[in-house]
Parts: C-alpha cells; sequence; structure tokens
C-alpha cells in the first residue's frame, strides 16, 4: 500500500488571480505559494497542479488524471453550479475526485449553493480558505490507504 500518492490538483477560471481576486473572500495569498507549502507539507505525494479558465481543458485534464494519478481535487470555480460535462467526466474516471472551495459557498450567492458536480464527487471540502486543499489531500491519501 504504500509508496508516493500521485494527486492532481484541477482548478477552473479565475482562480489563476487567487491573491489579487476579492482577498476579503478568497484570501491575499496566490496559489503558487500556497502549493509550495502544501507540496512541503505531504512529501511523501506527488501533487500536480493544473488550472484553466476553459471548461474543455478542465475535461480533457479530469480524462487524462483520471486515469494516472491516486485522486483528484477539483475546484471548478463557477463551473460549480452550471457543468453537467464536469460531472460526466468525473463518472468517467477512475480516481475518486474531491470537490474543493476555499468560501463557504453556502453562506454566498444564492446561485452558488447548487452544485451540478458534488453527486458525482466522493466527497466535498468548503469553507476553509486554501486549507481546503491541505483537508483534501488528507482525505485522499486516507481514501487511497484502504
Amino acid at each position: 500500500m504504500g509508496g508516493m500518492k500521485k494527486i492532481q490538483i484541477i482548478n477552473g477560471p479565475n482562480l489563476n488571480l487567487l491573491g489579487k481576486r476579492e482577498p476579503t473572500v478568497y484570501g491575499s495569498l496566490g496559489f503558487d505559494a500556497y502549493l509550495e507549502r502544501l507540496r512541503s507539507s505531504f512529501p511523501d505525494c506527488d501533487i500536480r497542479y493544473f488550472q484553466s479558465n476553459s471548461e474543455g481543458a478542465l475535461i480533457d485534464m479530469i480524462h487524462k488524471a483520471g486515469f494516472e494519478v491516486d485522486g483528484i481535487i477539483l475546484n471548478a470555480g463557477a463551473y460549480t453550479h452550471t457543468s453537467v460535462a464536469l460531472h460526466d467526466a468525473i463518472k468517467a474516471v477512475e480516481a475518486p475526485v474531491i470537490e474543493v472551495h476555499i468560501s463557504n459557498v453556502h453562506a454566498r450567492e444564492a446561485f452558488r449553493h447548487k452544485s451540478m458536480i458534488s453527486a458525482a464527487c466522493k466527497g466535498v471540502i468548503a469553507g476553509f480558505g486554501l486549507d481546503s486543499y491541505r483537508l483534501a489531500v488528507e482525505a485522499l491519501k486516507n481514501i487511497t490507504a484502504q
């Protein structure tokens, strides 16, 4: 059961602007800086990262990674609330997917309360800031260790 766990983080639209975009909601730390911290915290994991503002590119990455890694952490951004195609892509792959949100989407606008992808995911983590990603790595390590 040992060995290095391969985990793919996939971030969707506007998450390339973390640290600049609405810091009162998303914080002031950019994702690249956070990613280095995350990788340092999990030396037993090969944490890969991909971000795109394009729905098709996110689907392509889920298809590719979903048969190569032990788990996927997906923050689909606004596509969470609109994309049946992402839901279908998640269901089509072998790797478990954890849906992640930096903010508590249920404490925000009503249109953010519905996720089109949750039912296809292994679990959902929301509202813990960037620490939501750390919690997702922990969850994936536990899932893949079973």
